[in-house]
């Protein structure tokens, strides 16, 4: 009677009825359209693309998992609270729907924990670092789980190298946090998954590519310290900045992270223009950082345009202390003090730049004119120019033990940046010998570009002296940033 009844309902009815409820992970071609117009920062086309998508395939799970992504950008860069307060519910919401998908396939944990890692970032930038943290410890254990259950399943490798190669340079102050949640790491462990993943040709790679390429260039330079190499790897991807507008924004943040202002301006400026892509404001702060490295005038009004439409508190305080520096420069003093007042009420901390700029402005002291212009022009790559005003002074000329610290820095750093390693490494012991024990950065840092100076020359022993060196200072401005560069040289050089 059951096989006649299943006969009956197989004529009756097609295929199609029967299975209506079977959810799928289908990564088609016009997903990938979506996926990449989403990539590019074009979150109109791509979310078109995903409702004509559940139009026609209502069962396929794809288009709701890319829907993460078009709200990740925005909230992670632009850090509305109301629009983050509208839209928290969704991520329980889209992991509960990605639970409808088989099970047996490579994407049924792999997008459940993607979702997670996604929240995750963009909960730190609202305050919830303890969620953040265990929803990062959620979607880690999920990758892995997906490896070992799907281990030709190649995007599993770009989610674990990533995280791997950043939980292997928390520093010891907060290894207690990663002990206890399970997060161990390793540089050389997560580069080599990271690698192997940009280099593969797999269907599924090839996919994620271009958000491999976006963790990847950050962490070759952030914790790889190797800028040659990331420069040479854009070069030769062949990076579009004119189409793409998340790589040009990261490679005009790697370029204001890496002396190259003039090179990340030109990157803002040489985008196709269009409606099409979503306005991130930060694009406005890193135009600002770099116009000012420059000492151009025009940088206020790129800050003004961020801290007026930014909502979040991220770069807030940082933004506010270089308005006020480029009136201070300029000479007119009170709209330096008005800015400067404004960072003691806007913004948090969570940042060490934003944490320097409230320190500073509680200071009541401000900076050497010669001294601040310098460091505006070395941190812009504009290494002639710092060097000839530095040059027209010498130590005498400064008034206070702090100035002095800071002249022979600046030449220690210039003279490292144009390649003089041997004057390089006198100024920065000098300033090490005079500044170890006092709050001022510029020893701690000394230490860590030593280390990179001798970890350059393969002299192990002495590049480990000094990265010990950098982690041993206490009490001094950059302490977290400072502790997780040298954490990051040692394991390089220990191979680890």
């Amino acid at each position: 009677m059951r096989f006649v009844l299943f006969l009956l309902l197989v004529c009756v009815f097609p295929a199609s009825a029967l299975f209506a409820q079977q959810k799928t992970y289908d990564f088609n071609p016009r997903c990938q359209e979506a996926y990449d117009a989403i990539m590019q920062l074009r979150l109109g086309t791509g979310k078109a693309l995903l409702e004509a998508e559940k139009r026609e395939n209502p069962n396929n799970l794809i288009p709701y998992f890319l829907d993460n992504y078009c709200d990740f950008f925005p909230l992670f860069f632009n850090e509305d609270p109301a629009e983050y307060n509208s839209k928290k519910q969704l991520r329980a919401e889209r992991i509960s729907k990605m639970q409808e998908g088989p099970s047996e396939s490579p994407y049924y944990l792999y997008t459940q924990a993607a979702i997670k890692f996604q929240w995750a970032l963009v909960r730190v930038k609202f305050g919830e670092k303890w969620d953040a943290t265990w929803e990062i410890r959620r979607a880690y254990q999920q990758f892995k789980d997906n490896n070992r259950k799907f281990p030709s399943f190649l995007p599993n490798t770009m989610m674990i190298g990533t995280m791997q190669t950043v939980f292997g340079t928390i520093p010891e102050g907060y290894k207690w946090i990663t002990n206890i949640l399970g997060l161990k790491g390793s540089i050389k462990t997560g580069m080599q998954n990271m690698n192997n993943f940009v280099n593969s040709q797999a269907p599924t790679a090839v996919i994620f590519k271009e958000e491999s390429y976006y963790y990847y260039c950050y962490l070759k330079l952030f914790i790889e310290n190797k800028p040659e190499e990331l420069w040479q790897f854009i070069q030769q991807r062949q990076l579009d900045t004119k189409h793409n507008y998340l790589f040009a924004l990261m490679v005009a943040n790697l370029s204001m992270n890496n002396q190259k202002a003039a090179q990340g301006l030109e990157v803002l400026a040489n985008r196709v223009p269009s409606n099409e892509y979503t306005d991130l404001y930060y694009q406005y702060y890193l135009a600002g950082v770099m116009r000012l490295d420059h000492l151009d005038d025009s940088a206020v009004v790129y800050f003004d345009k961020f801290l007026r439409n930014f909502k979040g508190k991220f770069y807030v305080k940082e933004a506010l202390q270089r308005m006020s520096w480029a009136y201070y420069i300029k000479g007119n003093q009170d709209m330096a003090n008005k800015y400067r007042q404004m960072i003691l009420n806007r913004g948090n901390t969570e940042t060490d730049a934003d944490k320097q700029a409230l320190k500073d402005a509680k200071s009541g002291k401000w900076p050497n004119v010669t001294l601040l212009k310098a460091r505006l022009l070395s941190d812009g790559g504009y290494f002639n120019e710092a060097l000839q005003l530095l040059q027209t002074k010498k130590a005498a000329d400064f008034s206070t033990i702090s100035e002095q610290l800071e002249y022979a820095y600046r030449l220690g750093r210039i003279y490292d940046d144009i390649g003089n390693d041997d004057q390089a490494i006198r100024m920065y012991q000098v300033t090490m010998r005079l500044g170890a024990n006092r709050p001022e950065y510029f020893a701690a840092r000394s230490a860590l570009q030593m280390g990179y100076i001798y970890e350059k020359r393969k002299d192990k022993d002495k590049a480990i002296e000094c990265f010990n060196a950098c982690l041993d200072m206490e009490g001094h401005d950059y302490k977290n940033s400072l502790d997780q560069r040298a954490k990051a040289g040692l394991l390089r050089v220990n191979g680890g």
